[in-house]
């Protein structure tokens, strides 16, 4: 059965810098239009609009997962369905490719399908109030190339570590199979809320990964004569200057995701993305029956 009530008014979201993205986006809106439903558009390089991501019960996002990540962060607060459809390359969180949707459409536009919630990450800069939304990530960088920094790093006020580096990721369960899966970190189930912080590249230290419990605050203060840059999932870059501290904590907010594969497919994506399948391997399945 489905958890979920048709959408009557759609969002759809673009890439700007892929064609076909937008050529689909516009398809999509006039068969939606045909089908009775309001729609609204934007290609995310347009200035953030509460009042219509608000009333809004979906937002299509057509592009890669940049694209998706950008769609979510625009909808903090309003929570609506999100439907990525992958128009890119990788599409850990794209439900569709784009020569799927419109065979699709239907069951998009009825019940179908089930909602995925995913945790949303919440970081304050403590020194000024800034505050930044991520899916994936959020990401305390040096701030040159050539110059490691020096943070340290604490867990409800119980110091963990102390890094000359050149960064500390802290991810949600959705940003474990991206950049801190590339720095060695672990990949979580996606609906998971447990935090990750791994290190880049720490000097003289191993680069070991820890898994938090979602109800955990994580401190990263910068040291004397450091300077950082702190950005959300690759985008929003805030300068940080020595003794500021960064607090990252589960947002109460959600990313909300219209699935309609498997929970399981996320396995198969991640196996196919990552080449874990060896030709040669000769082992068989196991029967629908057994799979849990």
């Amino acid at each position: 059965m489905s958890d979920r009530a048709p959408p009557r008014r759609i969002g759809l979201a673009y890439n700007p810098a892929l064609e076909a993205a937008r050529d689909l986006a516009h398809d999509i809106e006039s068969q939606l239009g045909r089908r009775g439903l309001q729609t609204w558009m934007t290609d995310l390089s347009q200035e953030r609009d509460p009042d219509r991501v608000a009333a809004s019960d979906l937002m299509m996002c057509f592009g890669g997962d940049g694209t998706v990540l950008r769609c979510a962060r625009l909808a903090i607060e309003a929570e609506p369905l999100i439907l990525g459809v992958n128009m890119g390359r990788l599409g850990f969180l794209t439900e569709f490719e784009g020569f799927d949707l419109e065979a699709r459409l239907d069951e998009v536009v009825g019940e179908a399908g089930r909602v995925e919630e995913r945790a949303l990450l919440e970081a304050t800069v403590q020194e000024t109030g800034d505050r930044l939304f991520a899916l994936n990530e959020i990401v305390i960088g040096r701030a040159t190339l050539s110059r490691a920094i020096q943070l340290a790093v604490d867990v409800d006020s119980i110091r963990i570590a102390d890094y000359r580096c050149d960064g500390v990721i802290v991810a949600t369960a959705t940003g474990s199979t991206a950049y801190a899966l590339s720095v060695g970190g672990p990949i979580l189930p996606p609906e998971s809320h447990e935090i990750v912080v791994v290190p880049v590249a720490p000097h003289l230290a191993a680069q070991h990964a820890v898994v938090l419990a979602e109800t955990e605050i994580v401190h990263i203060t910068l040291e004397p004569g450091q300077q950082a840059v702190l950005s959300a999932d690759g985008e929003s870059d805030l300068e940080l200057h020595e003794h500021d501290s960064v607090v990252a904590r589960i947002s109460p907010y959600h990313a909300r995701f219209l699935r309609f594969h498997n929970r399981t497919d996320f396995y198969l994506r991640v196996a196919a993305r990552l080449g874990w399948h060896r030709p040669a391997g000769k082992a068989e399945p196991l029967p629908a029956a057994e799979q849990r």
